[in-house]
């Protein structure tokens, strides 16, 4: 195994180029894991530490250009207001040594259905920076993940970046694992509401061959939010609502059995991971909806 070590984004695209199997990383969370059960054995390491700008981000107007390698423990720490559903799926992750080394673009780049920033990211509608010696091009999430651990990406590409909207509402994850830290998710929940457009998202993880968004289940609430008027008058969700909802997104699923939990109960937990999650969203929206409307 061969391992290349650019010290510049410009030498890192080249040697992806003139090598397209070689493997990056950057955290190295994931694909140490694989070389060292020896279930992965690639001939060449793309080593990206030495550039400094995927550890930064930036936060524009509308959206935050977030780096492939910023840690977890960062947007845990820094983007907590702007990326509240990315953070709190950033504190699941593993273990606080993991958080300060691992980062979205290694999510990305395994595109594991178990991955824990999958499900905020669909939910949040975020768009991924590809780049390679022919140009650079925006991804939306719902078309990046292809496969069972496969991605959009060209042989040639690597991320550099990921564009999240800041989020205008509300946004919970919930994840489900056989114990509190150091875990892969069972099963993975993101929802956000989006105000502005007056829609929701949704993004399902370790459900199915691939992340998921159950968008059957967001037509629905979509269409029962504004029949109803719940916009506008702040009511609570009836819970007749609150369960189809369930219902739909359980019904996204498409799980397998395996040592960490059945199909059945993984389309169980993500149903009242959806309603839970439902349930608190949706009261932060009306409490900040109140507060609002008691500004003079």
């Amino acid at each position: 195994m061969d391992f290349l070590r650019p010290a510049s984004w410009e030498e890192a695209l080249a040697a992806k180029a003139e090598h397209p199997t070689a493997v990056p990383i950057a955290g190295g969370t994931d694909v140490m894991v694989e070389i060292n059960f020896d279930h992965r054995r690639p001939e060449y390491l793309l080593d990206l530490n030495r550039i400094g700008e995927l550890s930064d981000w930036e936060a524009g107007e509308e959206s935050v250009r977030l780096g492939a390698s910023v840690p977890y423990t960062r947007i845990m720490e820094h983007l907590r207001g702007e990326l509240p559903g990315l953070a709190l799926a950033s504190h699941t992750v593993a273990s606080p040594q993991i958080r300060n080394r691992g980062g979205v673009g290694g999510n990305l780049g395994t595109a594991s259905p178990a991955g824990d920033a999958h499900p905020a990211l669909l939910a949040a509608g975020a768009e991924v920076e590809a780049e390679s010696v022919r140009g650079t091009r925006l991804i939306p999430i719902d078309e990046f993940y292809t496969g069972v651990k496969r991605n959009a990406l060209a042989p040639d590409e690597l991320i550099r970046a990921v564009h999240i909207k800041k989020a205008d509402g509300p946004q919970q994850y919930s994840k489900v694992g056989t114990r509190n830290a150091m875990v892969i998710a069972v099963c993975a929940f993101g929802l956000a509401l989006h105000p502005s457009t007056r829609t929701v998202r949704t993004g399902i993880g370790s459900a199915a061959p691939t992340p998921v968004r159950a968008k059957a289940a967001e037509e629905f609430l979509n269409a029962a939010l504004e029949e109803g008027g719940f916009w506008d008058n702040g009511r609570i969700i009836t819970p007749s609502v609150a369960k189809q909802f369930a219902d739909l997104c359980a019904a996204a699923c498409n799980p397998i059995d395996d040592v960490r939990g059945t199909a059945s109960y993984r389309r169980h937990a993500v149903g009242i991971m959806a309603r839970r999650t439902l349930t608190w969203t949706w009261e932060s929206y009306r409490g900040a909806a109140a507060g609002t409307e008691g500004v003079a």
